[in-house]
């Protein structure tokens, strides 16, 4: 593994711990409920906030098809707020920002 690809002792992200329902994981990144807005989130696996962009490709696609499956119509909010050094995004309900917004889809 390259050092532009590690992990940072303390970040909350990096620790990937399963504190809401998780919807997806590969090597790339993981989705997960976000404690704070109750929208999926996809998380990149490595610590940083440049992923190459076939990483940003895979992971935009791959928030998609959960909300998809799971919620409804997203659009991908990509502003880290709260966690500003580990890329992340969010998919929020189309016209909305937090998950009580979303119509859910049993899944």
């Amino acid at each position: 593994m390259s050092e532009a690809f590690a992990l940072a002792d303390g970040c909350e992200l990096c620790r990937a711990l399963r504190l809401t329902p998780w919807y997806h994981e590969d090597e790339i990144c993981w989705i997960a409920e976000c404690e704070a807005c109750g929208t999926p989130m996809v998380v990149w696996r490595w610590h940083g906030i440049a992923p190459p962009a076939e990483h940003v490709t895979h992971m935009h696609a791959r928030l998609r098809a959960v909300t998809e499956v799971h919620f409804g119509d997203c659009y991908v909010d990509d502003k880290m707020r709260n966690i500003p050094d580990h890329y992340h995004a969010h998919g929020r309900p189309a016209g909305g920002f937090w998950g009580w917004e979303f119509p859910r889809r049993p899944g």
